[in-house]
């Protein structure tokens, strides 16, 4: 940094007045030099007529980066858990990003940092089947302003074509979603982008509303469902997976109560039901729902479809 700044300076220093000042040796100096020229891109030459070093071009700042261990490691931990975009429109970029901050780092931390790779990985048993070529430009739009003309496919339904504001783009439990004003409801809808065919901006802006914030709008949702309602949902689960819902919080209104025989209550305030039902089936006959009535009612009129499936010979 201080080579930096003699050099900026526009004085024309060399390698013998730095090492003067510094109170090193001129070659540690010039090994600094070719540092800067040939790993990290300054522009440094050697003016003879001068005697001494100075920029060919406009530097703006010094391209240093100070990053901790801990920073470190959370930076490999998210690398790995983008590997999900490797042969997407995403991935020039990540890669990109990630050479640039690889190449700022001293050759003793890339070492480590070679070393971690090899002991942090992620694995998705259903990988979203999404065309991040389209969440690319849903999220370019939403990023500029732009209203765009979507053609959109519900499910076992036919196409048709809505236009939306796009307002945020998240990724909630590894599914991407949109989230947008559509103008002919009038009101935020959740899109799925898997189901999104075509989107064209229709050349038109809008303002995103001051007051949307993502957190507020699934607040009391258990996935991405627009409130319907407002229940107190009580599931009594049995000891065998009470460890399991214990190490997770499932809803930021959760409470847990425990339960005389090692089993556990835990209760939600939501504003739907249909996405609390699908996940309460998955644990089975260790599920137990005390409250709502309704809720007990879609659980028992499914399991009772689900039987007729499976008819006994």
């Amino acid at each position: 940094m201080r080579i930096h700044n003699a050099i900026a300076s526009g004085d024309h220093p060399n390698a013998s007045s730095l090492a003067r000042e510094f109170e090193v040796s001129t070659k540690t100096i010039q090994r600094d030099i070719d540092f800067m020229r040939d790993r990290m891109g300054l522009p440094i030459e050697y003016c003879a007529r001068r005697y001494g070093f100075h920029y060919t071009e406009p530097v703006d700042a010094f391209p240093t980066l100070q990053i901790t261990e801990g920073e470190l490691f959370a930076l490999v931990v998210a690398e790995k858990a983008l590997q999900q975009y490797r042969g997407s429109p995403f991935e020039k970029r990540l890669l990109t990003a990630f050479k640039k901050l690889e190449r700022s780092l001293p050759d003793t931390v890339s070492l480590n940092l070679a070393e971690w790779t090899q002991s942090i990985s992620f694995r998705t048993t259903a990988e979203p089947n999404v065309d991040l070529g389209i969440v690319d430009r849903l999220a370019q739009a939403a990023a500029a302003g732009q209203t765009l003309r979507l053609t959109y496919r519900k499910p076992g339904a036919a196409t048709e074509e809505r236009t939306v504001d796009p307002y945020h783009i998240g990724n909630v439990n590894g599914d991407w979603y949109l989230f947008a004003h559509d103008h002919l409801r009038k009101a935020i809808r959740t899109f799925a982008p898997s189901r999104i065919v075509e989107a064209v901006p229709t050349g038109k802006t809008f303002q995103r509303p001051a007051k949307f914030a993502l957190e507020k709008h699934l607040r009391d949702s258990f996935g991405v469902y627009s409130r319907q309602g407002d229940y107190e949902v009580r599931i009594r689960f049995s000891r065998a997976v009470a460890d399991y819902i214990r190490e997770k919080r499932w809803h930021p209104s959760q409470a847990l109560v425990e339960l005389p025989d090692q089993g556990v209550e835990l209760q939600m305030r939501l504003g739907s039901l249909e996405e609390i039902s699908r996940w309460i089936l998955g644990w089975g006959a260790q599920a137990t729902v005390l409250h709502p009535p309704e809720l007990a009612t879609l659980i028992r009129e499914t399991a009772a479809a689900l039987l007729k499936n499976y008819p006994e010979n």
